[in-house]
């Protein structure tokens, strides 16, 4: 399990993202259709087309989590 400090925000993607990036495309995707900052230390999750698979990023203090979990 995740533990996600106080006051983390959980920000999801409407509609369809490519998903085939990685780091730091996802992070590029995600701020252009979210407009908030990827490494601000909330999570952003996005779909891919067939909604069979997701992938979800947070940053900490340390790097960047990219987690990916098929439907």
């Amino acid at each position: 399990m995740i533990l996600l400090p106080a006051g983390t925000r959980i920000w999801i993607a409407a509609g369809v993202t490519d998903i085939r990036c990685g780091f730091q495309g996802l992070a590029a995707k995600t701020q252009t259709a979210l407009e908030e900052n990827p490494l601000g230390g909330n999570v952003h999750i996005v779909r891919g087309r067939r909604c069979d698979f997701m992938k979800i990023l947070r940053a900490t203090e340390d790097g960047i989590w990219l987690l990916a979990k098929r439907l």
